[in-house]
């Protein structure tokens, strides 16, 4: 850094003038090729940089230093969103990527500047746009654990289940970054729970083995796959074994996950030719009408439900009030309700199938009993 280059970086405009009319050549670059213009839209001068493009000539605005970023990506990267306005009206090229691919949509959302990303939203640079790893800015913002940012390009149309040359996607990057809120945010937003990684890991595995039970129970009141293997084959519970997740484990079992009985006439074993009877199970119906009805149960709860009609739903169909306050116990923010009526309606289910009845009937029946008759 030479002493031009240090007054663009500190915005001491004074100096640089003066030093310019000394004969500094203007042209300078430091060791990472950072010039003039990189090291004012870095630090936010403005000023610095407009004496820079209206009174020097011939600097190139969007010049690259050695990672291939211009001043516009460097602005974008640090949040600085006065030089990124500056730049934008001087013309700059927004799609630019640097060595890695990136696109300032990319450097903004992973480093959670919120404001800066509106910016870059609003000129639409284009969202599923993907760096040389495969991220889009929705994999970067959810990889850098930035829940707003998440939330901003969700609402602005990413697509919530796009996957890395890994195969990661947003879920598992939430779930590696122990974001329960940035979990639920995609889950509501339609993100996949049952989607494996290059390593076979679906997002239950990853809760599991990095001890995240909030998660864990997140994922099972999704619909995660209980007996998903990963390329080990080892299912969440092998995982919750291997690591000693004791509370975990318990709560897979809980859930219902497959023990591989092998005894034919154990109890406990579901006849296959009799789906719907009256024998116990640990073994989720994995059916494809039954993975249907789980999804119309859990758009139900999240979307339809109005807060206090999953309780009018529990006590139509026989919950004590006992079973409501245990299902009511965890509290987890002002929409808690959605998952105390996903959880309901989970339990409803098993007895309903259980119990041989026709679900679908049943809850329609159960709507238009609590006056929800255009729902039904």
């Amino acid at each position: 850094m030479n002493a031009l280059l240090l007054s663009a970086w500190f915005g001491h405009l004074q100096i640089l003038q003066i030093l310019v009319n000394s004969g500094a050549k203007i042209h300078c670059e430091n060791k990472d090729g950072l010039t003039l213009l990189h090291c004012a839209a870095q630090k936010g001068h403005v000023p610095v940089l407009a004496f820079i493009m209206e009174d020097l000539e011939d600097v190139p605005l969007d010049h690259a230093d050695k990672l291939g970023r211009t001043a516009f990506h460097r602005a974008a990267e640090h949040g600085q969103l006065d030089a990124l306005d500056f730049l934008v009206g001087s013309g700059c090229d927004h799609s630019v990527k640097d060595k890695e691919g990136n696109t300032a949509l990319h450097l903004a959302a992973g480093r959670g500047h919120l404001a800066v990303l509106q910016r870059l939203v609003d000129i639409r640079l284009d969202l599923e746009e993907q760096n040389v790893e495969g991220l889009t800015a929705l994999n970067a913002a959810a990889e850098g654990v930035h829940p707003d940012c998440v939330q901003l390009l969700l609402e602005a149309g990413s697509c919530v289940n796009a996957l890395t040359q890994k195969k990661q996607s947003c879920l598992h990057y939430a779930v590696l970054g122990g974001s329960e809120d940035m979990a639920r945010t995609l889950i509501h937003s339609g993100g996949h729970t049952n989607m494996a990684d290059h390593q076979g890991l679906f997002p239950l595995h990853l809760a599991v083995k990095h001890n995240f039970p909030a998660l864990v129970q997140l994922l099972l009141d999704a619909g995660s796959d209980l007996d998903a293997t990963d390329n080990r084959q080892q299912t969440p519970l092998h995982l919750a074994a291997e690591h000693a997740r004791q509370d975990i484990a318990e709560m897979l079992l809980i859930a219902g996950v497959n023990l591989n009985l092998r005894d034919k006439d154990h109890p406990l074993r579901k006849d296959p030719k009799d789906p719907y009877g009256k024998n116990l199970t640990f073994k989720q119906d994995h059916r494809q009408e039954r993975q249907q009805f789980h999804s119309v149960l859990w758009r139900l709860a999240s979307r339809d439900l109005r807060p206090h009609e999953w309780k009018k739903l529990a006590y139509c169909w026989e919950f004590t009030e006992a079973h409501v306050h245990a299902i009511e116990q965890q509290w987890t923010g002002t929409k808690s309700y959605q998952e105390h009526g996903h959880r309901m309606l989970l339990i409803w289910l098993h007895g309903v199938a259980t119990a041989g009845e026709n679900p679908g009937k049943a809850l329609f029946e159960g709507l238009v009993a609590i006056g929800r008759r255009n729902l039904a």
